[in-house]
């Protein structure tokens, strides 16, 4: 049950980590002003990540106004696909409706591309 909220929890810390010491993901945030969410469909568990002045802040609270909101069906689907090898899992999510994207969409796609810097460089 608490696995989806910790690794929430765990990718805020990943990306203010890239936030300090990453230069691919610093490019990625410069200038950005933003703030998403990530939760479950019915709004049981929410984190929010906003981005400013190159820095990466999260909570486990919902936004009054997110630019978008990333909703997996469940918790459990959650895991699954954000711990996918499958690069492909998100989409796949998407199509198959497993996942629902809310909002501007350019901004969720900015949001996808920026991720693929948190990412181990190492490929095994």
């Amino acid at each position: 049950m608490l696995k989806f909220r910790l690794l929430l929890w765990a990718l805020s810390l990943l990306m203010k980590k890239a936030a300090k010491k990453n230069p691919n993901f610093q490019q990625q945030i410069a200038g950005k002003d933003i703030g998403f969410q990530i939760q479950t469909a019915d709004g049981a568990i929410v984190r929010q990540f906003v981005i400013a002045n190159e820095r990466v802040k999260s909570r486990a609270k919902a936004l009054s106004e997110p630019a978008f909101t990333i909703a997996f069906k469940d918790q459990d689907t959650g895991v699954r696909i954000m711990t996918s090898k499958d690069k492909n899992a998100f989409m796949k999510a998407i199509q198959e409706k497993d996942i629902q994207v809310s909002g501007d969409l350019s901004q969720f796609m900015w949001f996808q591309g920026a991720m693929k810097h948190l990412k181990n460089k190492k490929k095994g």
